[in-house]
């Protein structure tokens, strides 16, 4: 309701960034709103409800367990402490004093070592794991990955995002069988992945999901995999778990989330070019702009705008650009991981058709130094 904006002074939003965390994620259907809604006025058993919910989740993914945490990064602080601690009492209660004969070392590629909006390692560590760095910054293969294994290793980690090094990685399958001949459990974040089941099905033993990202659900997680290691993180609600406890509202809004996402149609990239090509063809029109469809560079179906700026034509940083368009009446966001390039890109998933011909219009409004 906009009277919330004016109620609390906050600037409207168009998000042209995608389901960043930073911008609320995403907005639930609304047959998602009416469960959260229900959960909310209700109470239950909160145990019964994770497994219940669990074990449901896990028929409709065809799994062998499943269980709601708080978001993804909670998932990988829980499963990490899940793999070491596993079913001991006294390290569940006492887990940042892990005696040495106690396995905490998670091993990932170096190019996956990275900061989503807060760093892997930091989840790493609350989970009472010490990340070790397999191969270089620009490469790591599974011989590679195999040789940073050592008794003290009790997981690899591997980081399915397009934060991540892309090139010369090694895949999910190769890390799943370098993981088997170690025998390790092999642990995948896959928060913004749209496959809730291939990571599984390629070998992985854990696979975290954000919930409020491609399923479109409430904040929340899922955490998939073998019925073992999913009930060992199930016991970090006794343990780190209770500072990031998701609540029953969360759970249900989730459940449904994923019910609803597996049975409804999805946009497709297609269809993604097809909402952006006006925009596309107007921002063409503007002097030292230029404009072209991308694809995802993670490999999903997932079609984005790139603009590339003349920034000595234009006078203008891209930078900048990027600053000025956040800071306007109207708070427009984009993915600036690339300015540095002269180039920002658009994900129109969350942008109406009207929102881009407003976005269109800034664009000209600042570079003519004309209010839009």
């Amino acid at each position: 309701m906009s009277s919330i904006y004016e109620k609390y002074d906050l600037k409207q939003v168009i998000n042209a960034s995608g389901r960043m965390t930073i911008l609320g994620v995403s907005t639930p259907r609304a047959d998602v709103a009416e469960v959260v809604n229900y959960g909310l006025n209700h109470f239950f058993e909160m145990k019964d409800l994770v497994n219940k919910t669990g074990a449901y989740i896990a028929k409709l993914l065809n799994v062998e367990n499943a269980v709601v945490v708080s978001c993804a990064s909670a998932g990988i602080a829980q499963s990490v402490a899940a793999i070491i601690i596993k079913d001991d009492a006294w390290l569940l209660e006492n887990l940042h004093a892990v005696p040495l004969t106690v396995a905490n070392e998670i091993v990932l590629p170096k190019g996956h070592n990275v900061n989503y909006g807060a760093p892997v390692a930091t989840m790493v560590s609350m989970g009472g794991g010490k990340v070790i760095e397999a191969g270089y910054a620009n490469e790591c293969s599974a011989a590679q990955l195999a040789a940073s294994i050592t008794a003290r290793t009790a997981a690899i980690l591997y980081i399915k995002s397009h934060h991540s090094v892309q090139k010369s990685i090694l895949s999910v399958a190769e890390a799943a069988e370098v993981a088997r001949e170690h025998q390790l459990p092999l642990i995948v974040d896959a928060a913004a992945e749209e496959d809730l089941t291939c990571y599984y099905q390629m070998g992985a033993d854990l696979v975290i999901y954000s919930g409020a990202k491609a399923l479109e659900g409430p904040t929340s997680g899922l955490v998939l995999g073998k019925k073992q290691y999913v009930e060992w993180v199930k016991l970090q609600s006794n343990g780190i778990g209770r500072a990031m406890k998701v609540g029953k509202e969360g759970i249900l809004g989730l459940t449904q989330a994923i019910e609803s996402y597996i049975s409804q149609p999805k946009t497709t990239g297609q269809e993604m070019v097809d909402k952006m090509t006006p925009f596309i063809n107007s921002l063409n029109d503007l002097d030292g702009v230029s404009a072209k469809v991308v694809w995802d560079s993670a490999g999903r179906d997932i079609a984005r705008t790139e603009i590339t700026f003349d920034e000595a034509q234009l006078g203008w940083k891209t930078k900048a650009i990027v600053d000025a368009m956040k800071t306007g009446e109207i708070a427009i966001y984009f993915r600036g991981y690339r300015a540095n390039e002269g180039k920002i890109d658009v994900d129109v998933r969350s942008v109406t058709p009207s929102q881009l011909v407003t976005v269109a219009e800034c664009f000209k409004a600042l570079f003519s130094g004309e209010k839009a």
